[in-house]
């Protein structure tokens, strides 16, 4: 088992099962976790009640007496994470964290459950657990019961049910005692177990494992840094709330994006252009059922919204989602504010068209699906896109989300070009002549104005906005969805330019222009990712092979991204893990990675 902690920042991993998710430290505490959906008010909020360290309450914790070393690892293939813990005396333990996930009589079984197996390792191991989940964002203590074998946690809102075959007494007093023989707690719904506590906690790991290893045997694998992938492919799909095909940009909330910056913002929602990068990322693996699941909850949005289209909606299509400060927790290492919801939910960004139907346009091309689409989910799809060409040339909170400046961005028109482009090729495959040559001339037309407008002469770059004089990393975005040769020479020297501009040795910077929070501090590190694929594309691809190599060793311990890093520091920033950073990973191996056929 591996026991580095290369990033002392955000040293957590992330188990899951496509319900529920939670995250666990280096310490086998669990300090996050959410139930019964990524969004709801947390059980365990200790993340972000931090400002002194990690406090017991808002956690789900195992400490052994005298503890001197700890490591902590995935079980290969799974989304399984092993800690082990020992003691100067060498007596150790080793924690095993997981939510069940497999099939059950024809169908998905993934209940809202957290299951711990603790076993002892060697020597006379003395232990204690903690059991301290919260309500109402860490403000109410639950109630606790006891039962016969299981201890309930009671608020105005929900029921928690321990069900263990660890002494109660010890748990509730958290008293210290000798560990002899493996326990195992099942913490979930207020339900009884269908069979023993012990045999139950085995059958589900066993079952996970099989899941898992299963899932990613079918995964299609570049040859180089397959372990990487690997992770970052099972992050995203757990990131995927199944019930309705939702995929949340993060599991967290309101951790900053720079120290003190009061960018805090909440991710446990599902942004479209996310969304689509997750899908694309797994469709490249061969993996698509995530794409399959997510059309469901897609279509949905589509057809309740035939006109305007938010950037992000609820895992359950929720279109309102407020934003508001919570008082309590004080936030991530005291750097607060903590916020629910997000006020992006009523900004207008253009870029959401484009991407609703290159998220789409797959599965029109698809002969592997179950459903694939058809005249009426193009003509659905047309709406979309009508909107897209109406706005390509209308100012926006562009992609990043800026809350007090509106301009035509071009990465925004550069995504409703995207949206022409991709229903003319769909109406091409559908025999809809007239309807491929309308769509074929609207997106020459918006071509024509991006490559015009947004071209600065004095900078020797595409720029962020229609006239604008400021770089930005999004426009990189027009080699990766084919708006550009990536050998035209504008291309290049833009590449070039945002070296020059947005870079901090191998990282780079969103963009140069101050925000409402001033200048840009961190990273952000699908911009670096962008510009390694950039980088492979133009032919320097030494180059962006050192680079991708510098990002996977900015990865905490188990392989997960946050969404920004300080080049610094090389401290993780920012909501966590990020979908769009593990997106990066997978698609810059893909791009990166020697071929098969070498070996031979």
């Amino acid at each position: 088992m591996t026991s580095v902690v290369r990033n002392a920042s955000l040293a957590l991993a992330l188990i899951g099962n496509c319900a529920v998710n939670a995250l666990v430290d280096a310490q086998a505490r669990i300090v996050w976790c959410c139930m019964p959906r990524p969004d709801a008010d947390p059980m365990f909020h200790a993340l972000l009640d931090s400002a002194n360290g990690m406090g017991p309450d808002g956690t789900m914790s195992v400490e052994l007496d005298g503890m001197t070393q700890c490591s902590q690892a995935y079980e290969a293939g799974t989304a399984i994470v092993h800690t082990r813990m020992f003691d100067a005396q060498g007596a150790g333990i080793e924690v095993t964290d997981f939510a069940p996930r497999y099939i059950n009589r024809g169908r998905m079984f993934r209940p809202a459950q957290l299951v711990r197996r603790v076993r002892p390792l060697a020597g006379h191991p003395r232990v204690r657990f903690v059991i301290r989940p919260r309500a109402d964002w860490g403000a109410t203590t639950p109630t606790q019961t006891r039962g016969s074998n299981h201890l309930r946690f009671v608020t105005a809102g929900w029921t928690l049910r321990l069900n263990t075959n660890a002494p109660l007494s010890y748990l509730m007093e958290e008293t210290w005692f000798t560990l002899h023989e493996p326990v195992s707690l099942l913490l979930g719904p207020d339900e009884s177990l269908d069979g023993g506590i012990e045999e139950t906690a085995r059958l589900f790991e066993e079952e996970t494992q099989s899941h898992w290893r299963h899932w990613t045997s079918r995964l299609a694998l570049p040859l180089e840094w397959q372990d990487a992938v690997i992770r970052a492919a099972i992050t995203l799909k757990l990131c995927q709330f199944e019930e309705t095909g939702a995929i949340i940009a993060a599991v967290t909330t309101s951790i900053p994006e720079a120290p003190n910056s009061q960018r805090n913002w909440d991710y446990r929602y599902c942004w479209l252009r996310d969304a689509f990068f997750v899908v694309r990322a797994l469709n490249s693996l061969s993996e698509i059922g995530t794409m399959e699941d997510y059309l469901r909850w897609l279509q949905d949005v589509i057809r309740s919204n035939p006109g305007h289209v938010q950037p992000l909606y609820g895992v359950g299509l929720e279109a309102s989602l407020p934003e508001r400060l919570v008082s309590v927790p004080a936030g991530y290492r005291g750097m607060g504010p903590v916020r629910v919801g997000n006020q992006a939910f009523e900004h207008f960004q253009h870029d959401v068209y484009g991407n609703i139907v290159l998220g789409a346009a797959q599965a029109f091309h698809d002969h592997r699906l179950l459903r694939r689409g058809d005249a009426d989910d193009f003509h659905r799809l047309e709406h979309i896109g009508e909107q897209a060409w109406q706005l390509h040339e209308q100012p926006d909170a562009g992609m990043w989300e800026l809350r007090t400046r509106a301009r035509v961005h071009t990465s925004s028109s550069l995504m409703c070009w995207a949206a022409c482009d991709r229903l003319m090729k769909i109406a091409r495959a559908l025999g809809l002549t007239e309807r491929q040559e309308l769509w074929a001339q609207r997106a020459d037309t918006i071509r024509e104005k991006i490559l015009r407008l947004s071209w600065n002469e004095q900078r020797g770059a595409f720029t962020e906005s229609f006239g604008g004089q400021d770089l930005d990393a999004s426009v990189l975005l027009m080699c990766e969805i084919g708006f550009i040769d990536p050998h035209d020479p504008r291309f290049v020297s833009t590449v070039e330019a945002m070296e020059r501009s947005l870079c901090d040795g191998p990282f780079m910077r969103r963009y140069e222009a101050p925000d409402d929070f001033g200048p840009p501090e961190t990273a952000f590190n699908v911009c670096t990712f962008w510009r390694i694929d950039a980088l492979a594309r133009i032919g320097r691809e030494d180059e962006a092979r050192a680079i991708f190599e510098a990002m996977l060793a900015r990865r905490n311990h188990v392989g997960l991204l946050s969404e920004d890093l300080s080049p610094a520091t090389g401290e993780l920033w920012g909501n966590f893990p990020q979908t769009y950073s593990m997106v990066g990973i997978i698609n810059c191996a893909m791009r990166l990675s020697k071929p098969w056929d070498s070996l031979v």
